[in-house]
């Protein structure tokens, strides 16, 4: 971890976005298909519920670290997560961006 000269800080993890994908019920935060919140090991930008972000926070650190999960197939780049409420479930794509 290093301050770079421009005065911003570089863990040397990728980016993450975390966009809804699927909502079924009635989501008290508000989460609408097409919200996004980008992790960039400085910030968050964009709004998530406290739940659902206590929730993905450990797979969103994992991914911007390098993890790779045995169950991604396809993409190792993309995962999804499921919010705690499983009455009114949202979905989150998980998306690794390697700059």
């Amino acid at each position: 971890m290093t301050l770079e000269s421009g005065g911003t800080f570089d863990d040397g993890g990728c980016r993450v976005e975390v966009k809804v994908i699927s909502q079924k019920g009635t989501c008290h935060f508000g989460h609408q298909v097409g919200d996004s919140v980008v992790f960039d090991g400085e910030t968050i930008q964009g709004r998530i519920c406290l739940s659902a972000l206590y929730s993905l926070l450990p797979k969103v650190f994992a991914m911007r670290c390098g993890a790779d999960f045995p169950w991604l197939k396809e993409n190792k780049d993309i995962a999804t997560h499921a919010c705690p409420d499983a009455s009114n479930p949202v979905v989150f794509e998980i998306r690794r961006i390697r700059d």
